[in-house]
């Protein structure tokens, strides 16, 4: 990864050179979380309502109302919410740059409580939500200004550098929206339609876009994602075979395991015993 260092001194020089991927509105319920993944890119997330945790290798971050949450390129993560609350939040993905606290530069993840007034972050979100879903003329650059003030804005409280990026991996818009979706929305009921309809996107391009640069269909990922998790629950959970079927959004029990012994060669039972005989010998 190559890198040019932007230090703000109260105005910005130039434009800065990045790149909005997606910008969502979620919602969900209390004791959901997502599954562990990864970006090349940056995330933002601002806690609009509830309480819950960003999970990372090492140690659970809390989270709640106003909150904002920096997440660098490649950081391994996972939202949750608590078992009390719902966790709602708004997400931007932005390609490009990566964000720094003088606090400790050492930090890849940054979470600070938002002291501005929380209806002038949440007017601008907001503007980013309309605009994002309406694909009006020239959007594109409306959200890339609305953007750059909200960073201001953000300077203004905590100083942080931002570093521009070249990662080795870039996605286009509409993968990187796909993939995003999936990640938090793998329990739910997701075809192509759904898929399309999430991203006002074509359901042809769509296929087409993120195969090409995936590897993969949009439903061979969000299969992989499903046995990804049903794995972890296998390992960690006394939850029956059927159970995790239905926790991770198979369509049916006889599915899930044909799904996942065509991914991992081996029947879910199998691996679970497997891996707890495993456990017993460590």
């Amino acid at each position: 990864m190559s890198y040019e260092l932007y230090k703000m001194n109260g105005r910005l020089a130039e434009k800065l050179p990045f790149k909005l991927l997606y910008v969502t509105h979620s919602e969900y319920d209390k004791g959901w979380h997502s599954t562990s993944h990864t970006h090349h890119f940056t995330e933002l997330f601002y806690i609009v309502k509830g309480k819950g945790a960003f999970v990372l290798p090492e140690y659970d971050m809390p989270v709640t109302e106003n909150d904002l949450v920096i997440i660098n390129p490649h950081i391994e993560h996972t939202e949750r919410s608590n078992e009390q609350d719902s966790l709602e939040y708004i997400a931007l993905g932005i390609e490009g740059l990566s964000f720094w606290l003088p606090s400790d530069q050492a930090e890849t993840v940054g979470l600070y409580t938002y002291r501005g007034e929380r209806s002038d972050i949440l007017f601008y979100l907001n503007k980013l939500l309309d605009e994002a879903q309406h694909n009006a003329d020239e959007y594109d650059v409306i959200c890339h200004n609305i953007i750059e003030i909200l960073i201001i804005k953000l300077w203004r409280e905590r100083q942080f550098t931002i570093e521009k990026t070249s990662p080795k991996k870039t996605l286009n818009k509409t993968t990187a929206f796909v993939k995003h979706y999936i990640d938090q929305n793998f329990r739910r009921d997701i075809t192509l339609d759904v898929l399309a309809n999430a991203g006002h996107i074509n359901k042809y391009y769509l296929a087409h876009a993120f195969k090409k640069e995936m590897g993969v269909s949009p439903i061979e990922y969000l299969n992989h994602i499903r046995i990804k998790e049903a794995k972890t629950l296998l390992e960690t959970t006394d939850y029956s075979i059927a159970e995790i079927s239905d926790i991770n959004g198979f369509s049916s029990h006889s599915f899930f395991s044909q799904a996942f012994k065509r991914e991992t060669s081996t029947a879910p039972t199998t691996y679970r015993k497997k891996m707890r005989k495993k456990k017993k010998v460590q």
